[in-house]
């Protein structure tokens, strides 16, 4: 199936659509608005060299306000209307669960280039994403905390069909790493009570006194949970996976509940020059207008970018959505520059990077 886009005055250059569905209203707004800005830096940058093989890239987005019927009738209606090459930068465990139930993606022959769950995402042949796996984060987590000697954990996670993935996961990289759990619970997202279900987990971890708290949860319940267990007098340290969002906890905590939480991070720290790859981001940060503030989400939305227009210029001058698919299935050896993507054999997850950061006293995430 060719790709239907509109054509440029060359017949053979293309306007190669990029559709991304994801909350720009609402809690978890901060996210998807940050990786489409990602995106289209990735997508700009491209542009101002001419394009790719002539092709040029153009990111339309539609709010799904987190609501997963949302999200699949906004995906069917791109689909229909605007035909894109590829979708990309979507969010929500149960989102993706009801798109995926849906076959939106094999009816149409699109693939589905970078996403954010607080689940353990299925192996589907047209789902890629370009950050570690939540297995691999658990893993570097729990081994940093063994490293130190904190052997006694709890873990607070995302109730719903992915739960007891996210538990074997932690109980696996806990068995590995030597510690253990002490007590395990889970968030009701979307639950109209989830303020009592933040206040119940406050309680179970609070009796349970362990020492470190291991967090698989979004933004939001992130902060809610945060703030009710320091002011409840809780003092175990505590750990958040990557999707908890550094830049949304900051605007919403205060230094003295934000100080010395660790969380881990799946992209080069974007305020850090340490590589090409924040470089190139640097840069083309520096040309966007109206500007924006750097974040993570941003960094990840960016790489998300560059592994599309990657794809479109492996496939030469008539990119297809069947081409997208066979090319990314095909990606071994892409480095962005010490961020190298793969999904040959199989893997759905094309990066392996994860490193850990610290709030430190002055509120400031430090490596």
């Amino acid at each position: 199936m060719a790709i239907a886009t509109a054509a440029m005055s060359n017949a053979c250059a293309l306007e190669v659509l990029v559709a991304q569905v994801a909350p720009i209203r609402g809690l978890e707004a901060r996210q998807g608005a940050g990786y489409a800005a990602g995106m289209r830096l990735a997508f700009e940058a491209a542009n101002r060299r001419g394009g790719v093989n002539g092709h040029t890239f153009v990111l339309t987005t539609e709010d799904d306000g987190s609501r997963p019927e949302s999200t699949v009738e906004q995906t069917r209606k791109l689909l229909t209307e605007k035909r894109p090459l590829v979708l990309a930068g979507y969010f929500g465990s149960q989102n993706l669960r009801e798109l995926l139930a849906a076959r939106l993606l094999e009816q149409q022959h699109i693939a589905l280039v970078g996403y954010r769950t607080t689940d353990i995402a299925p192996a589907h042949a047209q789902l890629f994403n370009v950050r570690a796996d939540i297995p691999s984060e658990l893993a570097k987590l729990t081994n940093q905390l063994a490293t130190v000697g904190v052997t006694k954990l709890g873990l607070l996670y995302e109730a719903g069909p992915g739960a007891d993935a996210i538990v074997a996961a932690a109980d696996q990289a806990a068995a590995q790493a030597k510690v253990r759990f002490l007590t395990r619970t889970s968030y009701a997202s979307g639950n109209r009570s989830a303020s009592t279900s933040i206040a119940d987990a406050v309680q179970v971890f609070t009796k349970a006194a362990p020492q470190a708290i291991i967090l698989v949860v979004n933004g939001a319940p992130t902060a809610a949970f945060i703030e009710a267990y320091r002011l409840s007098g809780g003092t175990a340290q505590l750990f958040a996976y990557s999707g908890a969002d550094i830049e949304q906890l900051s605007q919403r905590l205060g230094e003295d509940h934000l100080k010395g939480v660790v969380i881990s991070q799946v992209t080069p720290n974007p305020y850090k020059s340490t590589s090409r790859l924040v470089r190139e981001f640097t840069e083309a940060v520096a040309q966007q207008k109206p500007k924006e503030s750097k974040s993570y989400v941003m960094m990840e939305g960016y790489i998300a970018g560059r592994v599309i227009v990657e794809a479109v210029q492996r496939q030469g001058r008539t990119p297809t959505r069947e081409g997208m698919i066979a090319v990314l299935n095909a990606m071994n050896d892409y480095d962005l520059g010490d961020y190298t993507i793969g999904f040959s054999g199989g893997a759905r997850s094309g990066s392996r990077f994860v490193e850990l950061s610290i709030v430190n006293s002055n509120g400031k995430v430090q490596q």
